[in-house]
């Protein structure tokens, strides 16, 4: 039955390595499963307990559907979840929703914006149907695919050293992040912080440094799993520099429920679609919104997915494609349904699927495996909580550098190559938009390739899309 599913012969595998691949693919991407509710259902930006724990539980039903969808419809060893540096971007669309509908519910306004991730995903799944997006994937050149992962790596570095780490020291929620500390320098952080936050800081900037170097000495002696080995290390190290301030870092503990509590999923947003908020905004608005987003959206998903396989090594050297993308791709607009509809952000492949490649996963058996493993973590949410900011930081900042590692595939002899990914990256970093960066980089190619007499290497689709770009940023709407 598993030679049928899987073709695991074909493909010069065995059930037993394609177990231990899904396992260790797992093991590398299980920080997804706290640092997701803790992005964008975070206490700070004021969502409530209840959010979070529904948050949870979508983001691992959302990853064990899309991993299992991408096993039984493409036959890949990749495993899904909610996308890094999307899910940051989401968090920034509902506070955009709560200041432009007024409204002082954080929770509330997370409804609108899963109603944008709906219809995000009704409109990839069409246009996956009509193999569209594949027509999409082939307009952006092969050269700006390598410094799409190359940037989304430096915003995750950059996430990991500012915003998923900082210390909040003041009423109005002032706060000081790894990256601000070494900016101004430990005299004046401490005066600026007072002693206990700045203790707090310092604790931060341990905990991080010690599980990035953890990391980096485990992955470099090949231990599978070290990004989660790492993590655990750094928590530990955390929780024992708690203790040592005053503080008992398992107080949550004493409150949590070790089941999950499908109750607050069912209330806060299990099919909780608010799409009366996005016209409050006002219709032009909040059509180039949803307009805005499924641009934005669309071109992460892909960006992420040819990093994904780029990184594993599937895609065809010459013409920049990956066999059954189109499967992959309707895998990925699947569970960014099933994201939506449970309570998560867009929900695509992940780059730490590499490992398991590497473990010698060949089929869709490993993401069988894989989406097990994300299935019993159901379980698990009072441990999720515990874990640090400044752990999830030194995972999110390593994963960063594996992923710039594709900038040595670009031809820097080629302007139309070097002057557009560089332009690319630098606006994903100043503007916080994968997005963004692709849409400059497009822009930027078409015109190189048009005025220096090489217009025979641009599609006429890349042209559109350079021009679809050029209305988003600068059509006032």
């Amino acid at each position: 039955m598993l030679e049928r599913l899987f073709r695991l012969k074909e493909n010069g595998t065995t059930v037993r390595t394609e177990i231990l691949a899904g396992l260790t693919t797992f093991m590398t991407m299980a920080y997804i499963i706290a640092l997701n509710p803790n992005l964008i259902a975070d206490a700070k930006n004021g969502a409530s307990h209840e959010l979070w724990n529904a948050v949870f539980i979508a983001t691992v039903l959302s990853a064990a559907v899309g991993t299992f969808l991408m096993a039984f419809l493409a036959n890949k060893p990749f495993a899904l979840a909610p996308g890094m540096g999307l899910n940051s971007y989401f968090a920034t669309v509902v506070v955009s929703i709560m200041g432009t509908a007024k409204l002082s519910s954080y929770d509330e306004a997370f409804q609108g914006a899963l109603s944008i991730i709906l219809i995000s995903g009704v409109l990839f799944t069409t246009l996956t149907l009509f193999k569209i997006r594949e027509k999409i994937v082939d307009a952006i050149p092969v050269g700006i695919r390598y410094g799409i992962t190359a940037g989304i790596g430096l915003m995750l570095i950059h996430i990991g050293m500012t915003t998923n780490a900082a210390v909040y020291y003041g009423p109005n929620g002032e706060n000081m992040t790894m990256l601000g500390f070494f900016t101004i320098g430990a005299k004046d952080s401490l005066t600026m912080l007072g002693q206990d936050s700045y203790n707090l800081l310092m604790l931060y900037i341990i905990t991080f440094f010690i599980g990035l170097f953890t990391i980096i000495i485990l992955s470099h002696k090949n231990v599978k799993g070290s990004i989660l080995f790492g993590m655990v290390g750094a928590s530990v190290v955390y929780f024992i520099g708690t203790a040592i301030l005053g503080s008992n870092p398992f107080e949550t503990l004493k409150t949590s429920s070790w089941l999950p509590n499908f109750g607050d999923m069912a209330e806060k947003t299990l099919f909780k679609f608010n799409f009366g908020l996005l016209f409050k905004m006002g219709f032009l608005s909040a059509v180039m919104t949803v307009i805005t987003f499924c641009m934005v959206d669309m071109f992460d998903t892909i960006g992420t997915l040819l990093g994904t396989a780029s990184k594993a090594d599937m895609i065809d050297h010459e013409t920049g494609r990956m066999p059954q993308m189109n499967q992959a791709m309707l895998s990925d607009s699947l569970a960014t349904l099933t994201g939506a509809c449970t309570g998560t952000s867009t929900v695509t492949t992940f780059i730490e699927s590499a490992s398991g490649v590497e473990e010698g996963g060949r089929t869709g058996l490993a993401s069988v495996i894989t989406g097990a493993c994300f299935l019993a973590c159901l379980f698990l949410s009072p441990i999720a909580r515990l874990i640090p900011a400044p752990a999830t930081s030194a995972a999110l900042v390593f994963v960063g550098i594996l992923m710039i590692s594709s900038l040595k595939n670009v031809d820097y002899s080629d302007f139309s190559q070097s002057v557009s990914i560089v332009l690319m990256i630098v606006f994903m970093m100043i503007t916080g938009g994968i997005g963004n960066g692709i849409g400059i980089g497009l822009i930027a190619y078409t015109i190189i390739k048009l005025f220096t007499g090489n217009r025979k290497d641009i599609s006429l689709l890349t042209i559109i899309l350079a021009l679809l770009f050029l209305g988003k940023f600068f059509l006032p709407f």
